[in-house]
């Protein structure tokens, strides 16, 4: 027996079986293009045109290979429906001219359609990660998922799951360079323990920085200032001066929590000799 597909085994595991939609299953029809419209619960933004044209050109060679998933519409008398996933694959197959695609018809709830295609649209590579992060917020939302139960419907691991999350607590303009592809998850991760996430996320972007460059200068950025020393009060700064006049070098003296220094400036090694041959005597 054939395992099921991987979006078989995501719905299953929200819905339970009776929602899955399994390729050969009772309710697979080929429909007007004309006939179909795109749904509500689409995470998906924006489309990439490019990509959006490979792929019309991918079916206008070989067809929709992967059937949408589609529900009859609301007063639609049996003759419209709605996509619940796959409106790429439905707008290719439009620009490729073609005048009937592969749907599964499913007679789904709005909770049902809504977890349908967020988790079709999840288990694909193409959606920038915010959208991926809104996807998966709304799952836990309206759900109660754990992220471990989320990240088996969508076929990711855990950590992933929890750090594209976390991607939502960045800044609105940080988050919007995420969604126009100006800044990728792994550029952005270091950003969130950053003291000032929105001056280096752009910084980033201006200088063409790879995720490693980005991830050392926040780093870098991070590192505390160091605790300036505190100014030498005027015994101290009298001591000094006794103590310069005596060797004839330079002297300055440091007090600290524990102790202190006293350090003693040379500038040749003939210098050196004389004050080690001084304190050594």
């Amino acid at each position: 027996m054939s395992k099921p597909p991987a979006l078989g085994r995501g719905l299953s595991a929200l819905l339970g079986d009776a929602a899955a939609a399994a390729p050969g299953a009772p309710g697979l029809r080929h429909l007007p293009v004309g006939s179909l419209e795109p749904g509500p619960f689409q995470p998906r933004v924006a489309m990439d045109e490019a990509a959006l044209n490979e792929l019309a050109a991918s079916v206008r060679e070989h067809g929709v290979l992967q059937p949408l998933l589609v529900r009859p519409l609301k007063g639609g008398n049996g003759q419209r429906w709605q996509i619940i996933g796959g409106e790429r694959r439905w707008r290719a197959a439009q620009a490729a001219g073609l005048h009937e695609v592969p749907a599964l018809v499913r007679e789904l709830s709005d909770r049902e359609a809504m977890a349908a295609g967020l988790v079709e649209n999840l288990q694909r590579q193409d959606l920038n990660p915010l959208e991926e992060a809104e996807g998966y917020h709304r799952l836990t939302e309206q759900f109660g998922l754990t992220q471990e139960a989320l990240a088996r419907a969508v076929g990711k691991s855990r950590p992933h799951v929890a750090n594209t999350l976390r991607l939502l607590n960045l800044p609105e303009p940080v988050r919007e360079l995420l969604r126009s592809g100006a800044l990728t998850a792994g550029h952005a991760r270091p950003l969130l323990g950053a003291k000032d996430p929105v001056a280096l996320a752009q910084q980033i972007v201006d200088k063409g920085m790879s995720v490693r460059q980005a991830e050392a200068l926040v780093a870098v950025r991070n590192i505390p200032p160091a605790p300036r020393a505190p100014k030498a009060d005027a015994e101290t700064r009298a001591m000094e001066r006794r103590i310069t006049a005596h060797l004839g070098l330079k002297v300055a003296i440091r007090h600290g929590r524990r102790g202190g220094q006293v350090v003693i400036s040379y500038k040749d090694l003939d210098q050196l000799d004389g004050l080690v041959r001084l304190l050594t005597r």
